[in-house]
């Protein structure tokens, strides 16, 4: 039998990813990702970066989706799943207590609110937020759960069905019964559903992740006092937003919070090993595991294993020893101040939301005729294909990965990593400048780009329309 060798197994089929994803993965996303222009070729990452095999660098200003809050390919992170696999460890022998998980959970009590002190660990932000969930009901005895409008808590069923999202919902039939939307901003809304006494639990992003909103400074601490009069568990859930993304390490800190339940998962990983928790108090925790033939009524084969738990303390000191929490807010404020200056000089910049290095620019019809007619133009055929005017360039152009906020919104969404200094700013910004430059230009690239992307629209109608039921 001849050796398994992974080394050149990647270099033998390196350019073959888009092929292999197109037969056996998702070819959809095969053809949207070629559409736009995002079917590159990475060979290596480091920092705020990754790099092709030419050695071109695209400043990463996704971050996986607030995965490497660290940076790509962090030194210590490698180094410690190196030193874990070299100790052979027993690993999730399941009828134990593992060290490395009480170290981690006792590191997470460390530094979040005093409260919350029984984690459960788990591999993913949704599965964190379906413990979540079930946790309320099960310690509460109640059956509805509260969701703001416009959240975005996961794609599994029980986080689809606080997702309010109909784009993610379509297709997929009844979800989890009992779960209401709440009014986003409203407090007398929140209220009116809160005093019937049957909510088991309110949960809320701190910052919502699909278009980086946050309410005004008063609703949430007000919201967390409405949930405590009316017996109800607030939830925050902080996967993408916790471990310094926002400025703070946990975002509930910008308004002194103290939920019943907290969700973590996405930067825990440290990039390399899927973790994920939540925590939540003892008292809540033991309502769960309420017998000792309930000790394992909610469990999950991975969520303890070895390797998991040692990126995430390795995550969380080099969080600390690199002061990353305060350089994401030093960041924010930079970024912030460089897209107000921007929104100045171009019209088609409507608003800029900005908490640390969660970033979200968003447009809005320009005022010029010609601009105007434009805009119109591509919002009549697909209302969200703008921000993609603007995301495709800063890619390809300038080698600067952003995104799409969501479905339908004119935003356009940056999660750099927490490590980024004022080089990478500049190059964000003066990038992004740049593409809106180009869009005052008529006829010109970008609407070219803009139609484009229309008729790739309407065929894709077209081909709905003329498939078989």
């Amino acid at each position: 039998m001849s050796e398994f060798d992974i080394t050149r197994l990647i270099t033998e089929r390196a350019a073959e990813n888009y092929d292999l994803h197109d037969q056996h993965v998702n070819s959809t996303l095969v053809k949207v990702l070629r559409t736009i222009g995002f079917d590159k070729v990475y060979a290596s990452a480091k920092g705020s970066y990754l790099y092709d095999a030419e050695g071109q660098d695209y400043l990463d200003f996704l971050s996986g989706y607030g995965v490497f809050n660290i940076g790509r390919n962090h030194p210590l992170l490698a180094k410690t799943i190196k030193d874990v696999l070299d100790l052979d460890m027993s690993n999730m022998v399941q009828m134990d207590c593992a060290l490395l998980s009480g170290l981690l959970a006792e590191k997470l009590v460390e530094i979040t609110p005093p409260h919350l002190d029984a984690v459960f660990f788990c591999n993913s932000g949704a599965e964190a937020v379906e413990g979540a969930l079930k946790f309320a009901l099960g310690a509460t005895g109640r059956n509805r759960i509260l969701s703001l409008s416009g959240a975005y808590h996961g794609l599994t069923l029980g986080a689809l069905s606080v997702t309010n999202n109909g784009n993610f919902q379509e297709g997929f039939g009844k979800l989890l019964p009992g779960v209401e939307q709440v009014i986003y901003g409203d407090l007398n809304d929140l209220e009116d559903k809160l005093r019937q006494g049957d909510v088991a639990a309110f949960i809320a992003e701190p910052v919502q992740g699909k278009g980086v909103y946050f309410p005004a400074d008063d609703y949430f601490p007000q919201a967390q006092a409405l949930c405590r009069r009316y017996g109800a568990l607030f939830i925050m859930d902080e996967v993408q937003t916790g471990l310094g993304r926002t400025g703070k390490m946990w975002a509930l800190e910008h308004w002194n919070l103290e939920p019943d339940i907290l969700t973590v998962a996405k930067a825990l990983s440290g990039g390399y090993v899927p973790a994920a928790a939540f925590l939540t108090r003892r008292d809540i925790h033991q309502r769960v595991f309420s017998r000792l033939d309930r000790c394992v009524v909610h469990s999950t084969t991975f969520g303890r294993n070895n390797l998991a738990m040692a990126c995430g303390l390795a995550t969380i000191h080099v969080l600390q020893h690199e002061k990353l929490v305060e350089n994401a807010a030093w960041a924010g404020q930079i970024i912030e101040q460089k897209l107000l200056e921007l929104k100045a000089n171009h019209e088609l910049i409507k608003d800029v939301r900005v908490k640390g290095c969660m970033v979200a620019i968003e447009f809005g019809e320009p005022r010029s005729m010609k601009m105007k007619l434009a805009w119109k133009g591509i919002h009549a055929v697909d209302k969200g294909l703008f921000p993609q005017m603007i995301v495709t360039p800063m890619m390809n152009k300038h080698r600067v990965l952003t995104h799409v906020a969501g479905h339908n919104l004119d935003i356009v969404k940056a999660l750099p990593p927490l490590v980024i200094g004022e080089t990478e700013i500049h190059r964000f910004i003066s990038s992004l400048d740049d593409v809106l430059q180009d869009c005052t230009r008529l006829p010109g690239p970008m609407w070219d780009f803009g139609r484009n992307l229309v008729q790739t629209a309407i065929k894709q109608r077209k081909g709905k329309k003329l498939a078989p039921a």
